[in-house]
């Protein structure tokens, strides 16, 4: 460990490892610690299951759920967007060689305390029970619209507000609802189940994130048909595994069960690691909240309930996997509810078992209270495990002392959030964002 490395990644989560194999493959001597004897952190796959009932102080798990290491439990269950950010990674760094992916079979909104499929083109916005007859339309011309919008051609640009020409890149998500006349339960549907914003506060900004979101809902939709979401075999701890294997073919250096006991400052920037009586010198450092928490700050809490199933989730056409948005306007919050759900089909249980996990962004005193409308969608649950985390930021950019931290994993059920905070830190690191042009292949399948 006595050597000088251009950077020291402390952490396995999924957002070190990526930027740990990022690095690597740049060229970067990469040294990478975690006190943990497992890769994945707070985003670890535990297996076998009695590991997980450890974990929540649960005692042993029956005999009912078999053999336990038929079992690989999430503790921060998301999934992939096909089309996004985090494919893209994986698809330009290679790392999709050392994993399978399965397509979730649906996309869900709840909507009146009934669960609906989210449209998945034009024929399904026409015939789904989701809306009036007449409401279709507008949200079909709308998907249309939205669909054809290219930044690049003034021509796709032009909408109509109160009777006027209007170039839609200079409106709001709520002018551009209000062009295509569609009502509040369209505007949640598209604003939290396809565009994917947490909250409402994208209403009133600039559209042409929420048109890009909605795009990007679509391409991925496009790939492989049922819904937009993937989700690699054997769960999520294959993720953070991948990019440590790809950061080794490059040279970089891997130590688990690694304690870090010191990050040595000299002048106000990092120079070093030291554990126990051995220092690695270094450039800078890439770590979680957790390793330097008094350079964080608290932002909020997140609660999530992993629950043991034996049925797939209700009404929702007995798929083997699925995901439930509940927009906060149906439940009366200020941010949404997200329900997501795999299966022994994804080898993450147990023959005939299911794991779905309800969360959301804690908004009161009684956190498993606020959840409740989403563990009602369930239907009967055979075991729940609850856990509450703080959502923890960094207090500075870094930049001065070379110390790069992370972002905690918010409420969401998929990795756009995530891959942001990675592209974020890398751009800070290096000075440059990451290219995605050099971007080789256009799918998984290629890779394969």
């Amino acid at each position: 460990m006595d050597e000088e490395y251009d950077v020291i990644v402390l952490g396995t989560g999924l957002t070190e490892c990526i930027l740990s194999g990022m690095m690597s493959v740049s060229g970067k001597k990469v040294l990478h610690m975690d006190r943990n004897k497992y890769y994945g952190g707070a985003s670890a796959s535990i297996c076998p299951l009695a590991d997980f009932y450890e974990r929540f102080n649960m005692g042993t798990p029956p005999a009912e759920f078999m053999n336990g290491r038929d079992w690989n439990v999430d503790l921060i269950p998301k999934y992939l967007m096909a089309n996004g950010q985090l494919v893209q990674l994986l698809i330009h760094t290679g790392v999709t060689r050392y994993l399978e992916f399965k397509s979730i079979e649906g996309s869900y909104v709840m909507k009146g305390g009934k669960v609906y499929k989210v449209p998945a083109d034009g024929k399904e916005a026409l015939t789904t029970s989701l809306m009036g007859i007449f409401e279709k339309r507008r949200f079909k011309k709308m998907l249309e619209f939205i669909q054809n919008f290219d930044e690049d051609d003034p021509k796709t640009w032009n909408i109509t507000i109160s009777n006027k020409p209007t170039c839609a890149k200079d409106v709001t998500m709520e002018q551009l609802y209000a062009a295509f006349g569609v009502d509040h339960n369209t505007i949640d549907v598209t604003g939290h189940a396809i565009a994917l914003h947490r909250n409402d506060d994208y209403i009133k900004k600039n559209c042409l994130d929420g048109i890009k979101r909605i795009k990007l809902y679509f391409d991925s939709l496009s790939r492989y048909g049922k819904s937009p979401y993937l989700y690699p075999l054997y769960g999520l701890g294959e993720l953070p595994q991948g990019f440590a294997r790809l950061s080794a073919i490059y040279g970089g250096t891997y130590m688990l069960d690694k304690p870090c006991d010191e990050i040595v400052m000299e002048d106000g920037k990092v120079v070093g690691v030291r554990s126990g009586e051995e220092v690695a010198k270094c450039k800078m450092v890439i770590c979680d909240p957790s390793y330097i928490p008094e350079k964080c700050n608290q932002v909020g809490k997140v609660v999530r309930a992993i629950c043991i199933l034996k049925h797939p989730v209700p009404n929702t056409n007995n798929s083997l996997s699925c995901q439930i948005i509940i927009p906060q306007n149906q439940v009366q919050r200020k941010s949404d509810i997200y329900v997501c759900c795999v299966s022994y089909t994804h080898q993450v249980a147990a023959k005939q078992f299911f794991l779905a996990t309800v969360s959301a962004t804690v908004e009161t005193d009684n956190p498993e209270l606020e959840i409740k409308p989403g563990l009602d969608l369930l239907g009967p649950i055979e075991q729940k495990f609850v856990s509450v985390d703080d959502l923890m930021e960094p207090t500075d950019d870094g930049i001065c002392n070379q110390v790069f931290i992370s972002k905690s994993y918010d409420a969401t059920t998929h990795f756009e959030t995530t891959c942001l905070d990675v592209l974020d830190i890398y751009r800070r690191a290096t000075g440059g964002d990451f290219d995605f042009s050099q971007v080789k292949h256009t799918s998984l399948d290629d890779e394969q």
